[in-house]
């Protein structure tokens, strides 16, 4: 499992695709981008913006985005993707190599 921080891409309830960067910090405190639409899916360059916009970027040599889906119950399944972020402050919020 990766560390934090850690951004995240998935679908909220309405379909609309959110990034979030957990950190550290409670939920109700981290960096979010919401792209307002639920379709096209956001390109890599649109989820390197939204992370810019929040203070973060992918860590350099990193791992790609990996994708993944809630497991398979009654209630419709959600693709949702993960990669490890750093701070582009040195003195960013939370979370370690932040």
């Amino acid at each position: 499992m990766m560390g934090l921080p850690q951004a995240r891409m998935a679908t909220q309830a309405s379909g609309t695709w959110v990034l979030y960067v957990l950190t550290d910090a409670p939920c109700v405190e981290w960096p979010m981008h919401n792209f307002g639409r639920v379709t096209p899916m956001p390109t890599v360059q649109e989820r390197v913006r939204a992370l810019a916009a929040v203070g973060y970027c992918p860590v350099s040599g990193g791992p790609e985005w990996e994708w993944n889906a809630t497991p398979h119950s009654p209630a419709a399944r959600h693709l949702w993707a993960a990669i490890a972020v750093r701070s582009l402050t040195p003195a960013g919020a939370g979370g370690e190599g932040a």
